[in-house]
């Protein structure tokens, strides 16, 4: 797929997951910091990874808060997990999104907290992507 196609990609689903979570600008700031160190890792060590996943499962990781909250009054790491695949895979299908990735996606998703079920180099990435993420905004005082 040209280059070309990954800008396009990323203002659709920066686009969803903005009227997804509304004025929560701290879940999209994240979400974008994610994106941003994981397309810097991406570049740096991973040839094996596909850069739709990347771009996908960075921005959508964690979908699942908002349902969990509502629902339940409180997110977490499992309930982020439980919550987020359904929602992904939503806005994924909206914006036409390769069905043949779609499912990577939500695994992906719902599997960024636990230790891997999965051998996807993206899952991986995005692991160490959202820990460095969560790393410097604990550093910050932003947690």
């Amino acid at each position: 797929m040209p280059d070309s196609h990954f800008p396009y990609l990323k203002g659709q689903l920066v686009a969803q997951l903005v009227a997804f979570f509304g004025d929560d600008v701290r879940r999209i700031t994240h979400a974008l910091d994610v994106l941003h160190e994981a397309e810097k890792l991406l570049e740096a060590s991973c040839d094996e990874c596909d850069r739709e996943l990347v771009i996908a499962s960075a921005l959508l990781h964690d979908v699942g808060i908002k349902p969990s909250e509502e629902e339940l009054g409180y997110n977490d790491g499992k309930t982020q997990e439980e919550y987020g695949p359904p929602v992904a895979r939503t806005l994924l299908e909206s914006i036409n999104f390769p069905l043949e990735k779609l499912d990577i996606v939500c695994r992906i998703v719902g599997n960024h907290h636990s230790p891997s079920r999965y051998p996807y180099p993206e899952l991986e990435l995005l692991k160490k992507a959202d820990r460095v993420v969560n790393q410097r905004d604990t550093s910050a005082g932003k947690s």
